[in-house]
């Protein structure tokens, strides 16, 4: 076999399906990833993160060298992914960023990252515009990141039709990676005879021209799906020799240039499979070391080796559903599971509710965006600017450029919804929501927070109301676990709603324990206090407040007031009025605090009820996450008066215990559960330290060891995150 004009390329596909709170925009806390706060963070820790710094060991199991995985393997990063590492692990965003560069160095000035379709959504199943926007934003989104243009894009679940590759073309695309029981039929450029293809049976080792109807043309990568398949469900990245040795047995040995390679999830390699990312390493150092073939990336490939053969590709098919892209819009056999008896026939009228639902908005944008814009498609597409960048210069310099004549404050609040409106549309038909077995799983819950929020924005710029019909045809939308979709919606989306008083509730709560509330930022919106007054008197505290609350993405703000007393513990009472008079503030302001500092703790919550009615909250009203915070500094104070005492009882009775361990006498079950409480606390502090103590770590090791005690489970929990 001559290396010098065989090639191989593996492309990751990196994607996680977007998790954020509809109405938030944060994750919230996903109990099914702990030990970690939610799966983005998970899926970090096991993949993203651990590509970027690769080991490959020697034979006797010795780190030998750390390397950047993203720098010598094709990838595509989704957007909604990209945005979530940006903001939660810097380190590694930027390990990718800097990837993109080096590997530009490598292969000839072709850079490995692809770009993606925006929100990972079915294109052939989308309309026209839609398709238009995911590539556009697809694209705007790749080149603010890694600082020049695309060359390829990964379509979503790679399905494909024509009209979506021509708006690739129309868009300077030159390569799309496919599956192989995509192609249809090939025949060599310039003959005029096609051959049929077989399922799956096209030579993955050359790249194909399209010839679009237009007139023009883009290459087309269909990978080796039994290579591919092996990667993903049979062990292969058990052994990063053994896949290296997979890929080039796929290497005819003639003189021919040649490429192997594969598409395969980007989670397989950590996630999916453990340490798959240093099989993925080891694989590409033993092909460079042992000169088995050159490693490249789809750029570079096709400018060294431009296609000789032309394709056909079945019209609407994919990699994940061999009915084409029925698993988004049937019941076609496809799922990942479930119980006996489990059907999807939910598929169908869920995507024509949302059908329905887009459809509906659609009046709805073009005439009230018209009032603000002098072509409103055009300005949903260059809205990908303000959602990379929501600072005001940014969101100012749109309206500039956009708006047919400058807006006031309420104006482009108005227009600024339309689109949110817009963009909710779009995100409401991210792919995972019919990927899986069940309409109420999370992924599908997820979409449908979408739409909710979508009827929302459409229901504050137009007063049209389309939550009723939209319930009623989740109504007719069967699931597995329920009556209908309907129910698990009213069960998980609907409470999930959130309107400016909750906010202004969730601002009062955080204001007990922030350090400086009087000017906060939390989730996606803003806070300023004109007046702001705590106190304490031993456990209990008082916040009383006079707040502005604006919202980051429509930039609409909020006057309120509010009182909340604090009581120890998980005990709250709080009021909160969206319209008290300034003057009935003060009255209101003055009165609390003199009855707080009277502790007379009756009359506080009578005259918070006189000033703000009957409706209050409490801790149970809160937001999942801040929920959660309140009751774990409140459970932290109670484990302390409870360390306090057991090690009282520890150290109390530690050499009446050592003794009677030196005597074979069994220990009373008590004690040694002492034992265990405090040596995990001790071992799990030791480590929270700035600089290890190796004395005090082979100290706690001996009383592990003398105690016969193991590191708890939750001790575990708290190392790993």
């Amino acid at each position: 076999m001559n290396p010098t004009n065989k090639y191989i390329c593996i492309h990751g596909h990196f994607y996680q399906p977007p998790r954020e709170n509809a109405w938030l925009e944060v994750v919230e806390k996903q109990d099914t990833a702990a030990p970690y706060h939610d799966w983005n963070e998970r899926i970090n820790f096991e993949c993203y993160a651990p590509n970027a710094s690769a080991r490959i060991l020697d034979d006797s199991g010795m780190i030998r060298k750390i390397v950047n995985n993203y720098a010598q393997i094709s990838f595509n990063m989704g957007p909604t992914l990209l945005s979530w590492l940006a903001a939660n692990d810097a380190e590694t965003y930027l390990s990718i960023l800097e990837a993109d560069e080096q590997s530009r160095l490598r292969f000839n000035g072709h850079g490995s990252a692809l770009a993606q379709v925006y929100n990972h959504l079915i294109m052939p199943l989308a309309n026209r515009r839609d398709k238009e926007t995911q590539i556009k934003w697809g694209l705007a989104d790749f080149e603010s990141r890694f600082r020049r243009k695309a060359e390829g894009i990964w379509l979503a679940e790679t399905a494909v039709d024509t009209e979506t590759l021509e708006i690739c073309v129309e868009h300077d695309i030159k390569f799309v990676p496919l599956a192989p029981r995509q192609a249809k039929a090939f025949r060599k450029i310039g003959e005029e005879k096609w051959t049929p293809l077989d399922h799956a049976a096209v030579d993955p080792r050359r790249p194909y021209l399209y010839n679009l109807p237009s007139g023009k043309s883009i290459v087309l990568y269909f990978y080796d799906g039994n290579v591919a398949q092996d990667v993903a469900f049979k062990g292969l990245l058990n052994d990063g020799r053994a896949l290296a040795q997979r890929l080039t047995q796929a290497i005819d040995n003639n003189d021919e240039p040649q490429l192997v390679h594969i598409g395969t999830d980007g989670e397989s390699y950590g996630h999916h499979h453990r340490h798959g990312e240093m099989a993925l390493a080891a694989c590409y150092d033993y092909i460079e070391e042992n000169d088995l073939a050159t490693l490249t990336n789809y750029g570079e490939y096709l400018e060294l080796f431009p296609p000789e053969y032309e394709i056909q590709i079945h019209e609407n098919s994919s990699w994940s559903c061999v009915h084409g892209v029925e698993r988004w819009q049937s019941n076609c056999g496809c799922h990942t599971g479930g119980e006996h008896g489990w059907n999807q026939t939910w598929r169908a009228p869920l995507r024509e509710s949302l059908d329905w639902l887009r459809d509906k908005l659609i009046p709805i944008f073009e005439k009230e965006a018209g009032l603000f814009f002098d072509e409103p498609w055009a300005a949903r597409d260059a809205y990908i600017q303000v959602i990379l960048d929501r600072k005001s210069n940014s969101v100012n310099d749109f309206f500039k450029k956009y708006a047919k004549r400058e807006l006031n404050a309420a104006e482009e609040v108005q227009s600024l919804r339309l689109l949110e409106m817009q963009r909710h549309a779009m995100l409401m038909y991210t792919s995972c929501a019919w990927f899986f077995s069940e309409v109420s799983g999370i992924e599908t819950i997820q979409v449908l927070q979408y739409a909710n929020r979508a009827i929302h924005y459409a229901q504050q710029v137009s007063g049209q109301d389309f939550h009723p019909k939209f319930v009623e045809l989740l109504e007719q939308t069967p699931s597995n676990m329920y009556e209908n979709a309907a129910v698990a919606y009213r069960k998980e989306v609907q409470p999930a709603q959130v309107d400016l008083q909750r906010v202004a509730m969730h601002y009062a709560a955080s204001s007990l324990f922030e350090a400086y509330p009087e000017h906060l930022e939390f989730f996606n919106y803003t806070a300023f206090s004109e007046d702001f007054i705590r106190q304490k008197a031993g456990n209990y505290k008082i916040a009383i407040g006079r707040t502005t609350l604006q919202s980051k993405i429509t930039h609409s703000n909020k006057h309120f007031s509010f009182a909340v007393l604090y009581l120890g513990q998980q005990n709250m009472i709080g009021y909160v009025s969206l319209d008290m008079k300034r003057t009935v503030y003060d009255t209101m302001r003055a009165e609390l605090i003199e009855s707080f500092e009277g502790t007379n703790l009756g009359d506080v919550i009578g005259q918070m009820q006189v000033y703000f009615g009957d409706e209050r909250f409490t801790i149970w009203h809160l937001f999942r996450d801040e929920k959660r915070k309140i009751l774990e500094e409140a459970l932290e104070r109670s484990l302390a008066k409870s360390e306090a005492a057991v090690r009282e009882l520890y150290n109390d009775n530690y050499q009446l215990m050592t003794g009677m361990l030196h005597s074979n006498i069994p220990i009373p079950e008590s004690w040694k559960n002492a034992a265990q409480f405090i040596v995990n606390i001790d071992f799990l502090r030791l480590f929270e330290r700035e600089h290890l103590s190796l004395r005090e770590l082979k100290h706690l090791a001996s009383e592990f060891k003398k105690w016969d005690i193991s590191i708890s489970s939750e001790s575990k929990v708290k190392l790993v995150s």
